[in-house]
């Protein structure tokens, strides 16, 4: 008999926000959790690179992408990024499949699939649930200024190409707010953890 399909819960939130810091609270739930990040990490040392250097020449070195001469070529220039990106999708989503086919044989109740783009590339469609993780302003502002190589003007034109903190916790099914402890955030994630549960068991089972 196979095992049910998990119940897909994809975790987003803009810059600065503590998104991975909650996908590693669900980790630790024993939630299976896909890093859309660390594929795309993966795929330009990788799988990706020779597909990538085709497309732009000179954009790698040693068999892996150099992702600051990709970066110079695509930045700014909507074609090439749409060319990258026709590469780049199709590569992640079949990854994010075998994580899903894994997880299910695995008898997984749950997986998170963390998507730091999900509203501004559509991803949403995939998902059971979403979960937007969020801070004031202020917060989200200092914590990545914190980060090696960022600037104001680089924050600013950042989290000017996302879709606004506001839109996303008005499209989410869940909140984090990451603003205060740890386990604050913690005991909201197992909070999630107990909704999706009772969603998944429906509405005729106690």
């Amino acid at each position: 008999m196979t095992s049910a399909r998990p119940f897909v819960l994809c975790l987003t939130g803009s810059l600065g926000m503590g998104k991975s810091r909650t996908a590693g609270f669900f980790a630790e739930q024993g939630v299976p959790v896909h890093d859309s990040d660390a594929v795309v990490h993966a795929l330009y040392e990788g799988e990706a690179a020779t597909l990538i250097e085709q497309a732009f020449p000179g954009s790698t070195a040693g068999g892996k992408v150099d992702r600051q001469k990709l970066s110079a070529m695509v930045v700014g220039d909507a074609a090439a990024l749409a060319r990258l990106e026709t590469i780049v999708h199709p590569l992640v989503a079949a990854e994010r499949d075998k994580f899903l086919a894994q997880a299910q044989v695995r008898g997984a109740p749950v997986v998170v699939i963390d998507v730091p783009l999900l509203f501004e590339t559509g991803g949403e469609r995939g998902c059971d649930a979403v979960v937007v993780v969020s801070a004031p302003p202020e917060v989200q502002k200092r914590r990545a200024l914190e980060r090696p190589g960022m600037t104001e003007e680089k924050f600013a034109a950042l989290v000017a190409k996302q879709v606004p903190d506001p839109e996303k916790r008005r499209r989410a099914d869940f909140i984090v707010d990451s603003s205060q402890s740890f386990d604050h955030a913690r005991a909201q994630v197992r909070d999630i953890l107990q909704a999706v549960a009772k969603m998944r068991a429906g509405p005729g089972d106690s």
